[in-house]
């Protein structure tokens, strides 16, 4: 038997500055799917994630995430998501711990959560008590996804999420995201990388002009080539 969807969306269009960024998007996204965006840029991507953040809403068409609508109840819709945009997020004068803790402490995570968290992003030994402003920029963005892992995220949406991130740091991010949807939690990751992100993938789906449409799984994880 099905679940709800996670991500509800039908015939949805998104403004912003008077442009219609998102023309008519449907989508659905199922517990436990890693959804691969596809697309140039320009093509309406990170509208579509900022859409299911609760930072946008819907000037037409219907949209829900985890069964909340998106134009009554973003403020719920974004204490249950979290947003990995190009910008990290983090408190510069804060250590990595810090931070991590600080949003480990929206959801009430507990120490042992928060430890975790920095261990699964290899930040719990030397860099833990360091400030986010001396960090590179692979290890900022460690500690962003450490803090996306402590907040407990139902619904993971990620913004070219390779990006400043050395081989390793590539390595165990893509470890954590199968780890995460394996917990059940729900992805959906835009990015030009297609070939390290479709092989995490379970789907692909293409934007372009604003308008979303399948490509078909290829060899994409769990799937078989050329299935639909």
């Amino acid at each position: 038997m099905e679940t709800d969807p996670v991500v509800q969306l039908v015939d949805v269009v998104a403004v912003l500055d008077r442009f219609p960024a998102l023309a008519g998007a449907t989508l659905t996204v199922r517990r436990g799917e890693i959804v691969l965006l596809t697309g140039p840029n320009g093509a309406g991507k990170t509208t579509l994630l900022r859409l299911c953040a609760g930072l946008l809403p819907p000037a037409r068409g219907t949209a829900s995430v985890l069964g909340l609508d998106l134009v009554e109840h973003r403020e719920a819709v974004r204490s249950r998501v979290g947003l990995l945009g190009h910008s990290n997020g983090l408190y510069t004068d804060l250590t990595v711990a810090e931070n991590v803790g600080f949003w480990g402490a929206t959801v009430g995570a507990s120490d042992d959560e928060i430890s975790g968290a920095l261990s699964r992003m290899a930040l719990a030994d030397r860099l833990r008590n360091v400030p986010v402003r001396k960090l590179s920029a692979g290890q900022r963005r460690r500690t962003a996804l450490a803090c996306l892992i402590a907040r407990r995220a139902e619904l993971w949406l990620l913004d070219e999420p390779h990006a400043g991130l050395d081989a390793a740091g590539r390595d165990e991010l893509d470890a954590v995201l199968r780890a995460a949807s394996s917990a059940a939690a729900t992805m959906i990751v835009a990015s030009h990388e297609l070939e390290r992100a479709g092989a995490l993938a379970t789907r692909i789906v293409e934007v372009a002009g604003g308008q979303i449409s399948s490509k078909g799984h290829g060899h994409i994880r769990g799937q078989e080539s050329g299935t639909t």
